[in-house]
């Protein structure tokens, strides 16, 4: 990366090429890199409400706000607090501590679907725990998952389709026994003919069906009506049960996530993300009578040096205590409304034709005609309008996550300000998109 304006390579780029002497593609997560949309990512130096400023000074509205976590904005000063106080009293124990349990206290306050809640270290863990815990508790070994939803990088999860929809899945990365993908069968979201399918042939042998009931990790995508509830009739039919992925959802498509926005209860739930106010963290939760399983309760073994970490739960909790403020939350979606009709508007004006979905803080652009209701309307999206879009949105300061099939994230600390600057940088990049 260049400056146009004298010639020199940048302190990003310098720092890229370093990065990709040590770091395999120079980062620590593919998410980060602009792999979809080219050039080099920004490294970003600090962040201060909804603005980020990477190490050449250049200042940035963001919208991928650490991808999702940061829905109070950037270096809030009540978690700043919480996360210094905390730090200050000693930063693990690997023994129990009030953190987590006041974070567990108002999680089932908020979800009390959550009867028991297991802390662990990211959004992979806890799902692949709570597979297990499934997989125990049913006696049953299968496991349903949609297509284009994602559920962190534990091998089960990283399947694909096979041939036909009542099929065991191949493995989608290399690495990947195909035993372990074998255990998963992947059907198409919002496909409830492709659900009752899969449950009438297999139905004996599955343990568990996951799903994002809001999909955030193929863009935003919701539910079609009646679909999760046509879930949770088709699992309790076949002794089967549903775990909510709200790792994503949580906190953001709803104060009380997916499951309250929808009215479905689910047995399982995973979360992350909001919790940890941008530290690592992940939970798993549900009925006491299959969380009593997990050790020391119960059989099924789940254990993590840093679970719980006081620092992360304290922070967690500033953030829900933010959220639970007269409304907070409600601010937010209104926001995020107001910024997707700013960008409707300015492709509209473009000449341009795009659909911008929205769940309570979250939203997307696909260059599209027509909604998008699973993977394959996502796929057959204009992607390559994406990278000019970016670009030029990244040249007049708006950070987006660098890929089309990934969710733009609002905060309290977008203000009418920012979210203007967003639509104007809209309008001259949709011109250049087309």
């Amino acid at each position: 990366m260049t400056s146009q304006a004298t010639g020199t390579t940048t302190a990003s780029a310098r720092l890229f090429a370093e990065a990709c002497e040590l770091l395999p593609g120079g980062v620590s997560s593919p998410a980060r890199a602009f792999k979809s949309v080219g050039g080099t990512p920004r490294f970003i130096a600090s962040g201060s409400g909804a603005y980020v400023t990477d190490v050449d000074g250049n200042r940035y509205v963001d919208y991928v706000l650490s991808f999702g976590p940061h829905i109070l904005g950037h270096a809030p000063a009540a978690v700043l607090r919480a996360i210094g106080e905390s730090a200050a009293a000693g930063v693990s124990f690997g023994a129990p501590t009030v953190h987590e349990l006041e974070l567990a206290r108002e999680i089932n306050r908020m979800m009390p679907s959550l009867e028991l809640v297991r802390f662990v270290n990211s959004g992979t863990e806890a799902v692949m725990s709570a597979l297990r815990l499934a997989r125990a508790f049913t006696g049953r070994d299968l496991i349903v998952k949609f297509e284009g939803h994602y559920h962190g990088h534990a091998d089960t999860m990283l399947a694909r389709a096979g041939s036909a929809v009542a099929t065991l899945s191949q493995p989608d990365s290399p690495g990947v026994p195909a035993s372990a993908a074998a255990q998963t069968i992947v059907v198409p979201f919002n496909d409830a003919d492709s659900v009752r399918q899969v449950f009438s042939e297999q139905g004996e042998r599955i343990a568990a069906l996951i799903v994002e009931p809001v999909a955030g990790n193929m863009g935003v995508v919701l539910p079609a009506p009646g679909f999760l509830q046509m879930l949770r009739t088709v699992t309790r039919e076949h002794g089967a049960l549903l775990i909510f992925d709200e790792v994503m959802s949580g906190f953001r498509v709803h104060l009380a996530g997916a499951q309250a926005l929808y009215g479905v209860t689910p047995d399982l739930t995973t979360l992350g993300k909001v919790i940890g106010g941008g530290l690592p963290v992940g939970a798993y939760g549900g009925r006491r009578e299959i969380m009593s399983m997990v050790a020391p309760s119960g059989p099924v073994y789940q254990a993590g040096t840093m679970s719980g970490n006081p620092v992360a739960m304290a922070a967690g909790r500033a953030v829900l205590d933010a959220l639970r403020t007269p409304d907070a939350w409600h601010r937010i979606a209104r926001s995020t409304e107001r910024l997707a009709h700013g960008l409707r508007a300015a492709a509209k004006s473009a000449g341009i034709e795009v659909q911008v979905p929205t769940a309570g803080t979250m939203l997307s652009v696909y260059f599209s005609a027509t909604p998008v209701t699973d993977w394959t309307t996502a796929a057959a999206t204009s992607s390559s309008r994406f990278a000019p879009f970016f670009h030029s949105m990244l040249e007049q300061g708006v950070y987006l996550p660098p890929s089309p099939y990934e969710a733009w994230f609002v905060s309290s600390a977008h203000d009418d300000e920012a979210i203007d600057a967003t639509v104007r940088a809209a309008a001259t990049a949709f011109r250049l998109a087309r």
